[in-house]
């Protein structure tokens, strides 16, 4: 009789398996012992190394190291990063970085955050709806609220979560989100987790949108629209009257992303509401991040008390997440502040992009729809052009990143370059000058 305990022989038959050997015929099992039905799974679906979407991302991958260009992404940037920048010990004009005001690096935001982790600590440790509030998160998000005129305002942690859990939440099977065919990745798995159904329409066509609505409006409960303040891709922006309009005769929400509007639009940097002269209020969900102009990290939702309240107690991205750490909100907060009371540095941001954007098309650049707010692209039309320009650039001493293919169509493959309130026009004539040189 075999003395083996079941659990010992279990453990043998693993470990030949492993090394390919073959149990010998001490090693089987007794009778009753429960045998793992034999695998017919592919080795392949086992293995990341093979997974489809790894095996896609090697192929412009290996398409670069063939043309001899250099990995764009991922560079060690040795310390702040604004206008300029320090990469491998040398300093660049940098058109890659959302620190539109100068602000990230600003001796009071700096200093803001190194008393907060004086006084807080470096984490709020837990979630804000059982570990309690930090003043310094309260006054942000009342800060924030006042710049658009609304109720008040939550923070969460990631600006990409604030999107998903906040669509993901407020909405269901029963609704209907309709969107700009341009909008955030972010938006898209808010939806898909929600459920509802989903609507895009062509980049800025209300025309387009307000036929959706007129067609399909009375077979759903709740309608969302959601649109950007300023489009991250191609630099240019919404009819924010004529989606009030729109929304209000159809009877639906309407949702605004200002990742890349708030410290851009508008006189004072207040955002699409102020570059129109509309009350903030006639936007029912106002959505930003604090990582670009605000010089922090994280996300809000901005309008009526009810609606910040729900988000509060049952949005899982906020309820089940970690509060954000009160250095970042003194950050942020402190960046707002300096924005409000220095005009001059959004000025001076539109005053750059509107430069650049002036000397691009002079030299015949083609800078697709950009309308001169703080982002303009460079089309190129194809992935491997983008690519070799940005890596040229490099050499000369910009930073400017290619947006590939599958990122965008191939055919509208890009450079993208993001002006802020630090830049010289000096380096701007530089720049266009270069591009010109390398593409004439």
């Amino acid at each position: 009789m075999n003395k083996t305990p079941l659990a010992q022989q279990a453990k043998t038959q693993l470990i030949d398996r492993i090394l390919g050997r073959k149990a010998s015929a001490s090693q089987q099992p007794v009778a009753g012992a429960r045998l793992a039905p034999r695998s017919s799974v592919d080795p392949a679906l086992t293995r990341f190394d093979r997974h489809p979407g790894y095996e896609k991302m090697l192929v412009p991958k290996a398409v670069a190291d063939r043309l001899g260009l250099d990995n764009p992404f991922f560079r060690i940037h040795e310390g702040m990063a604004g206008a300029t920048s320090h990469i491998g010990g040398r300093e660049f004009i940098n058109f890659s970085s959302y620190n539109y005001l100068g602000l990230s690096g600003h001796p009071e935001v700096n200093q803001a955050a190194k008393d907060a982790i004086d006084h807080y600590g470096t984490s709020a440790s837990a979630s804000r709806l059982v570990a309690g509030e930090r003043p310094i998160q309260r006054e942000l998000e009342q800060a924030l609220a006042a710049v658009y005129g609304v109720e008040d305002s939550i923070v969460f942690v990631s600006g990409h979560a604030t999107n998903v859990s906040t669509i993901g939440y407020l909405f269901g099977p029963k609704d209907l989100v309709l969107h700009d065919s341009l909008i955030h990745n972010s938006v898209l798995q808010g939806i898909e987790l929600s459920g509802a159904a989903r609507r895009p329409f062509a980049h800025n066509d209300l025309t387009a949108l307000d036929q959706i609505l007129a067609e399909s409006r009375g077979r759903f409960e709740r309608v969302l629209i959601v649109v950007e303040g300023h489009y991250s891709m191609d630099g240019d922006i919404p009819d924010l009257p004529a989606l009030i309009d729109i929304k209000r005769r159809h009877q639906a929400f309407l949702m605004v992303d200002e990742a890349h509007s708030l410290g851009v639009l508008g006189e004072g940097g207040k955002g699409l509401h102020e570059h129109y002269g509309v009350d903030g209020r006639e936007v029912d969900i106002w959505m930003g991040t604090l990582s670009k102009t605000l010089a922090g990290c994280g996300g809000y939702i901005a309008g009526e008390r009810a609606l910040v309240e729900h988000l509060k107690y049952a949005a899982p991205g906020f309820v089940y997440s970690v509060g954000i750490a009160p250095a970042l909100a003194a950050a942020s907060l402190a960046a707002l502040r300096v924005m409000q009371k220095e005009p001059e540095r959004v000025q001076k941001l539109q005053h750059n992009t509107r430069f650049f954007l002036q000397q691009a098309r002079a030299a015949g650049l083609d800078i697709g729809m950009s309308q001169g707010h703080s982002i303009i692209p460079l089309m190129t039309g194809s992935s491997i052009k983008a690519a070799k320009l940005s890596s040229q650039l490099f050499e000369h001493g910009i930073n400017v990143q290619p947006i590939l293919h599958p990122a965008v169509e191939e055919k509208a493959a890009r450079l993208r370059f993001f002006l802020s309130s630090e830049h010289s026009q000096a380096q701007i004539e530089f720049s266009i000058q270069t591009i010109q040189e390398l593409t004439s």
